[in-house]
């Protein structure tokens, strides 16, 4: 088996792995300025494991110039990708950089084929099992079966798992990964290879309370979210603790089509009951802005407040120490998040402005961490593994190779031989 690391290696982005130059596992976006996409590839077949962008972003550009490729997914990937890549055509509207075309948005729907967890299928020659990989809703660690490539006289019969993004401790919204399938090489992510948490039911505990007091005490809480997954998250913590909110920017119309998938869903009754307990915004900024003046929570997006409906909330609560933006997700250097939390200032649409309210981060991540990952990889000890879609791969790599792993941490362009 021949495995070619297109993106997403050394770093974290793009994603994109093309396994003997025929079978596409994820192709992503690097969201910076100018948008970067991993190289121009013609796969045969395209299997996506889950509908984050620097996972699926790219995606409908496979399809230009009437290529065709058939796209494996998950349903609540198939559900959460056409909303992705119809928001990112929305932001890039007026840029020279759009990565792809509405047409070939519409194209997905062509070849679009969907599949639930152990279900093998046939693609581009291999066959192919998605396992729940307990990040976001249909995340799923794709096994690749190389033994159906014997008909084409090919004799090989590696089984590569490619774990995607994952995580083994549950969350409110899903239950964490126990899939171990058997597997001679796993291509494993290590975002948090370098970090040890605490106990996910204390976080949530200092969550409440920090959002409880500041309401109390006459204040308004913005919390910054993703718009899949942590959105969606914050709302089930809200309403386990007896917390009104609101729901505002792209997170509302992923909540609402998460209800269409909802056995994906650890408990879809709690996720029916957080979804009558929050408040979904509609309304412009005159909206926005009155909702601010109130004592309450605001979930929003962006995560990082680079865009979306935050740019509003934050700056219209920004001049009292008595409200709270509180960070539910990792911040990126250079974004306004990062900079709100370490300098106390910010860039909103353009205008950097000094914050008065208090800021405080939790650590609501849906990655495992460094004993998350240790643990899954237990199973793996006789297996070939390559450590990729991190800040430091290469340490990872070292440290499991001091443990007795065959290890190795790839980077972009590199094709091996397994």
């Amino acid at each position: 088996m021949d495995v070619q690391f297109l993106g997403g290696a050394d770093a974290i982005g793009r994603s994109a792995l093309l396994v003997n130059d025929s079978l596409l596992i994820d192709y992503g976006l690097d969201g910076g300025t100018p948008v970067r996409t991993p190289p121009d590839v013609e796969p045969d077949a395209v299997v996506v494991s889950h509908a984050h962008l620097d996972h699926v972003g790219a995606v409908p550009s496979l399809l230009k110039g009437g290529r065709r490729p058939p796209v494996h997914w998950t349903p609540p990937t198939r559900e959460l990708a056409d909303l992705l890549a119809r928001d990112t055509l929305k932001l890039r509207a007026e840029r020279y950089d759009r990565p792809f075309t509405r047409a070939e948005i519409g194209a997905l729907g062509e070849v679009s084929n969907v599949h639930g967890y152990g279900e093998s299928f046939e693609a581009a020659g291999h066959t192919v099992t998605f396992y729940d990989a307990g990040h976001i809703p249909g995340s799923a660690h794709v096994l690749v079966d190389e033994s159906g490539r014997r008909s084409t006289g090919d004799e090989g019969d590696t089984r590569l798992l490619y774990t995607g993004d994952f995580h083994t401790a549950d969350q409110r919204l899903l239950t964490g990964s126990t899939a171990r399938p058997d597997a001679d090489v796993v291509v494993c992510e290590s975002t948090y290879a370098d970090v040890s948490r605490g106990k996910r039911a204390e976080t949530e505990r200092r969550f409440a309370r920090a959002l409880r007091e500041t309401v109390h005490r006459g204040g308004t809480v913005v919390v910054p979210a993703f718009a899949v997954g942590r959105t969606q998250e914050a709302m089930l913590v809200c309403d386990a603790s007896d917390i009104d909110c609101y729901v505002d920017g792209m997170g509302v119309e992923v909540a609402r089509r998460l209800r269409r998938v909802d056995d994906y869903l650890r408990d879809s009754a709690a996720y029916r009951a957080a979804m009558g307990n929050a408040r979904f915004v509609t309304g412009g900024r005159g909206q926005k802005r009155r909702i601010a003046r109130q004592n309450t929570v605001i979930v929003t997006t962006s995560g990082m407040l680079t865009g979306g409906p935050a740019m509003t909330y934050v700056p219209e609560i920004r001049g009292s120490p008595t409200n709270l933006v509180a960070f539910v997700g990792h911040q990126v250097a250079g974004t306004p998040g990062r900079d709100l939390l370490e300098r106390g200032r910010a860039t909103f649409d353009g205008r950097t402005l000094p914050v008065a309210a208090r800021t405080e981060a939790f650590d609501f991540s849906a990655h495992a961490d460094r004993d998350g990952l240790r643990s899954f990889l237990d199973d793996y000890r006789d297996a070939r593994v390559f450590a990729v879609h991190g800040d430091a791969t290469e340490r990872f790599a070292a440290d499991l190779r001091a443990d007795g792993y065959d290890a190795t941490a790839p980077t972009a362009g590199e094709t091996h031989t397994v």
